[in-house]
């Protein structure tokens, strides 16, 4: 019995003890484990090609450095290569699975509230309360990466302002002074009729007009540039309303016809209508004395600084950036819409704590002039905007002083399904498939469509 009794414990004993072991074995290796964890920190922004200022940015450099701080965490670095409108729809696909998401986005700061509204980003507001940076970005910007709700789903990146650039050689050739600056949208198109016949191989005139491929662009700094410097506006705050079937909205359209069409002195459809639009016109054509006047954002300096596309020598002399006149030149005599990209973090992301690591070291006042110098854009920092280098930026005091008299996008989940139509009205007016008039009209049954008839307004 006695014998039994023994082997019976020493049994259990041995049991226990290889438990012990055993549970000690795993106790370690979960250690282990733990202690060589790395979060990796996904970030996603619409790729742009070679020269890609984010990835000038965001360089192995940039991620050795921060990854020997955080050595918790590995940074990688995931572009979308899309047009500026399949961007929004590949971003929006990739955010709604946690398998699929990023960790960081690059948000325009026109979709954002329909992002945010659809349940795709995540709040930032208790995490920017604990950031002391905070207080330096400018107030006024904040609100670019608020949703409708009124919480803070970005981090402003970028802001701009709009203008029309101008070839000193070739305005020069047309007769006009290098110190010209249009006073209303006349003296741009009498400018651009006097290039044409002076200089034929050259494009006097050049817009985003096309709705494939221009996107937002088409909307934003073509007709919306154009419909703020008439005096109304898209939408109206107080009523909470939009505005169709108004005096601007055909004037606006009036003004693309008669660069495209009745006076020609805009591009070609095959250059209008091209992907590649944009570099064409502020990569090879204005900078080479090919194109006249652009309506663009002042963003295109950072096309020809050094490192930049199309890096030019005292670009100063050669360029120059113009405040975009209102219609009939009508105090304050300039206007321009002013928008920008932010930095949010998706709801459905499993690495919020270190995505918003990564974000802060992504936005200290050192990057945030090193973005603008390689992009030509504004800050969005107090400090940064104090900055001696970023002082000295081509350009700077026009581009700073179109924003005294700014717009901003209705802050609207259903603002972007109204772009789309901007777009496509804008395009059909260009291409001459319609006339303004009945451009506009498809634009209202089309706005009313979206909104409802009884969301929207005339300013007539």
């Amino acid at each position: 019995m006695k014998l039994g009794i023994t082997k019976r414990i020493l049994a259990i004993t041995s049991i226990s003890i290889a438990s012990v072991l055993l549970l000690a074995g795993c106790g370690n290796k979960s250690a282990s484990d733990k202690k060589d964890k790395t979060t990796t920190v996904k970030i996603a922004w619409r790729y742009t090609g070679k020269n890609d200022s984010m990835e000038r940015l965001y360089t192995d450099k940039w991620i050795a450095d921060f990854e020997k701080k955080n050595p918790g965490i590995k940074v990688k670095l995931d572009p979308i290569k899309a047009t500026e409108g399949d961007y929004f729809s590949k971003l929006d696909l990739a955010m709604k699975s946690s398998e699929t998401t990023p960790d960081i986005v690059n948000e325009d700061s026109f979709i954002l509230p329909s992002d945010a509204k659809a349940g795709y980003l995540e709040p930032l507001d208790s995490y920017l309360n604990d950031w002391d940076e905070w207080s330096n970005f400018t107030e006024a910007l904040k609100s670019g990466g608020q949703g409708s709700d009124g919480k803070q789903y970005g981090i402003p990146g970028t802001t701009d302002s709009r203008g029309i650039w101008t070839n000193l050689a070739v305005i020069k050739k047309a007769g006009y002074s290098e110190d010209w600056a249009p006073k209303n949208w006349q003296d741009i198109i009498d400018a651009a009729v006097k290039i044409k016949k002076t200089q034929p191989d050259v494009i006097p005139f050049a817009a985003s007009v096309s709705a494939t491929n221009g996107g937002e662009s088409v909307a934003m700094q073509t007709f919306e540039q154009l419909l703020y410097g008439t005096g109304e506006s898209l939408y109206n705050e107080k009523t909470k309303k939009w505005n169709v079937d108004s005096k601007g909205i055909e004037s606006s359209l009036e003004f693309i016809d008669t660069i495209m069409n009745k006076k020609k002195v805009g591009p070609s459809l095959s250059v209008a209508m091209s992907a590649n639009f944009g570099s064409v016109i502020y990569q090879d054509k204005l900078p080479n004395n090919q194109a006249g006047l652009g309506m663009d954002g002042n963003w295109n300096t950072g096309n020809w600084v050094k490192g930049g596309a199309a890096p030019l020598d005292n670009v100063e002399k050669v360029l120059n950036f113009n405040l975009m006149p209102t219609q009939d030149g009508k105090k304050p005599g300039y206007v321009t819409m002013s928008g920008g990209w932010t930095w949010a973090m998706p709801k459905n992301s499993k690495n919020h704590k270190a995505a918003f690591k990564v974000l802060k070291a992504m936005n200290t006042k050192e990057m945030c002039l090193k973005r603008a110098l390689y992009e030509g854009t504004l800050t969005v920092r107090n400090d940064v905007a104090k900055d001696s280098e970023y002082l000295k930026k081509p350009f700077i005091k026009t581009a700073t002083t179109a924003l005294q008299n700014a717009y901003f996008r209705p802050k609207s989940d259903l603002y972007p399904k109204v772009s789309i139509a901007i777009q496509q009205m804008v395009e059909a007016v260009a291409t001459a498939s319609k006339t303004p008039k009945e451009a506009s009209a498809k634009y209202t049954t089309d706005v009313q469509g979206i909104v409802g008839k009884e969301n929207t307004e005339t300013q007539k």
